[in-house]
């Protein structure tokens, strides 16, 4: 039987919340009361874990699934140029990457732009009003577009890091930022499934 990439996920994050809450809760419970109080505690912890991701689910998978309507580009209009010329995303330069290196080594650069990328969305989207400095936000721009300008990126995931930077660089409207950062996820997280 085969799961949809999104039941993965959310079953790989239910494996680690259960097994977190029995590790704490038998450490809770052995020093509260012995080792009864520990294998209870361990059970109700992890029963609750199990049966709060159960209830999350969906929610879960509506953060993790693309849009109805979107094309895996949810920046972009139709008829729309979806790179702007004024946009410094630097140009992809065709390079022949030996077959080898495709595996690991492209995760490993993907996961890298996903993380750089989310950060600076943090930073021009901050939760507080005064919550990231200038310098910081302009820091986290240059380390994001340092990472996605990556020879060794994949063609969708350098697309979708693109798109996301845009979004993240206008710092109009975070709904189309989140979005756009969900498609650079999705991207990264379909071009570790395709290997």
């Amino acid at each position: 039987m085969r799961f949809s990439p999104v039941a993965r996920i959310h079953l790989m994050i239910t494996f680690v919340l259960v097994m977190c809450g029995v590790a704490g809760g038998a450490c809770f419970g052995w020093l509260l009361g012995g080792r009864v109080t520990g294998v209870l505690a361990a059970g109700a912890a992890g029963l609750g874990a199990a049966i709060g991701s159960f209830l999350s689910r969906r929610h879960v998978a509506a953060f993790l699934r693309p849009d109805p309507g979107c094309d895996r580009d949810p920046v972009s209009a139709p008829g729309t140029d979806p790179l702007p010329p004024s946009l410094p995303v630097p140009v992809p330069v065709p390079v022949s990457v030996p077959a080898v290196a495709v595996g690991g080594y492209a995760e490993g650069i993907a996961d890298a732009v996903l993380v750089s990328v989310a950060t600076y969305q943090a930073a021009a989207f901050p939760l507080t009003a005064f919550g990231v400095s200038e310098e910081e936000r302009d820091a986290r721009r240059g380390v994001a577009y340092r990472v996605c300008a990556h020879e060794g990126l994949p063609q969708a995931v350098r697309v979708s890091a693109a798109a996301a930077l845009e979004a993240v660089d206008e710092g109009v409207d975070a709904g189309r930022a989140h979005a756009a950062v969900r498609a650079l996820s999705l991207a990264v997280y379909d071009q570790r499934a395709a290997r």
